[in-house]
C-alpha cells in the first residue's frame, strides 16, 4: 500500500450509519490471517502433497493409506503448537473468540487447501457440531464427545438430509425416535450425510421425530447417535457431481 493509499484509509472515518456495512478485518485479527497465510504455505502445501503421495493407488478408497494418518496428525500438531486450532468457536475459553467476519477471511485461506481445515480442527461437519455440543450438550456428552473433537481425535456427522423429502426444511424430517425404556429405538434413513464414510467418524447428530403428533415446528430432536450403536449401518456413498470425496464421503446411513 502507497504512503498515499495508507493515508487516506487511516483518515476515512465511518458514520454510524455505516458500521454494518463495514466488512473490513479487525485490526486485532490481522496478525493471526498472517500466521494462517504463513503456516498454510510453508507447512499445509508441502504436507498434502506428501498426504496425497502416500494415498496414490490404494485400493481401497475408503481408508487411508499406510502413513496417510500420520502425515495428517504430523500436521495437525504443528498447527496446535503454532496455535493455530479452533478458530471457529465464539467461546475464547476453547477457541480463538473471533467474530463471523473475521472468521470468514481465515476461511477463506482454509479453502485454499483441501487438508487446510482439519489441519486446523476447522473442518466440517465437526464445527458446527462442536458448537452445538458446547452450546447445549450436557457435561456428560461434554466429556465424551466434544472434548475429543476439540482436541481432533474424532470425527463426526450431521444426519438430516432424507431421500422422499425437502428436509432442509425440519419440519419435514420422517426418521423418528421412539422412547423404550431408557433408551431411544431410531428408525429411519439419511441420505448424503457428509463425513460418515470417515473411519473416524464416532458419533452423528441426527435430526429425527420425537413427537409426531405435536406442532409441526415443535416434532424435532436432536439425538447423539455412536457409530458403533445397535443397528446403525452405512449403506454406501453417494457421489456429487461424480466424486465421492472419500473417505469423508457422503453417504446413505440408516
Amino acid at each position: 500500500m502507497s504512503e498515499t493509499q495508507d493515508k487516506a484509509q487511516s483518515s476515512f472515518k465511518l458514520n454510524p450509519m455505516d458500521e454494518l456495512n463495514d466488512l473490513r478485518m479487525s485490526a486485532k485479527a490481522l496478525p493471526l490471517l498472517e500466521h494462517v497465510k504463513t503456516f498454510i504455505r510453508e507447512t499445509v502445501n508441502p504436507m498434502s502433497e506428501e498426504f496425497e503421495r502416500l494415498g496414490e493407488g490404494k485400493a481401497d478408497i475408503w481408508s487411508y493409506a499406510p502413513g496417510q494418518l500420520e502425515c495428517l496428525e504430523k500436521a495437525k500438531d504443528k498447527a496446535k503448537a503454532e496455535g493455530l486450532w479452533n478458530f471457529f468457536l465464539p467461546n475464547a475459553e476453547t477457541g480463538e473468540g473471533l467474530s463471523n467476519l473475521d472468521y470468514a477471511y481465515i476461511a477463506v485461506e482454509l479453502g485454499k487447501n483441501r487438508m487446510a481445515s482439519e489441519t486446523m480442527n476447522c473442518a466440517a461437519p465437526d464445527t458446527g457440531n462442536m458448537e452445538v455440543l458446547e452450546r447445549v450438550g450436557t457435561p456428560e456428552q461434554k466429556k465424551q464427545w466434544l472434548e475429543p473433537l476439540l482436541a481432533g481425535k474424532i470425527r463426526s456427522a450431521f444426519a438430516m438430509t432424507e431421500l422422499h423429502s425437502a428436509s432442509s426444511d425440519a419440519k419435514n424430517v420422517n426418521t423418528r425416535a421412539t422412547l423404550v425404556g431408557d433408551e431411544y429405538v431410531i428408525n429411519g434413513e439419511k441420505h448424503y450425510i457428509s463425513g460418515a464414510g470417515d473411519p473416524r467418524c464416532k458419533v452423528m447428530i441426527t435430526m429425527v421425530q420425537t413427537s409426531p403428533d405435536g406442532p409441526p415446528n415443535l416434532r424435532q430432536s436432536q439425538i447423539l447417535v455412536p457409530t458403533d450403536a445397535k443397528g446403525f449401518k452405512v449403506i454406501g456413498p453417494q457421489h456429487v457431481f461424480g466424486d465421492p470425496d472419500a473417505p469423508h464421503g457422503h453417504m446413505h446411513v440408516v
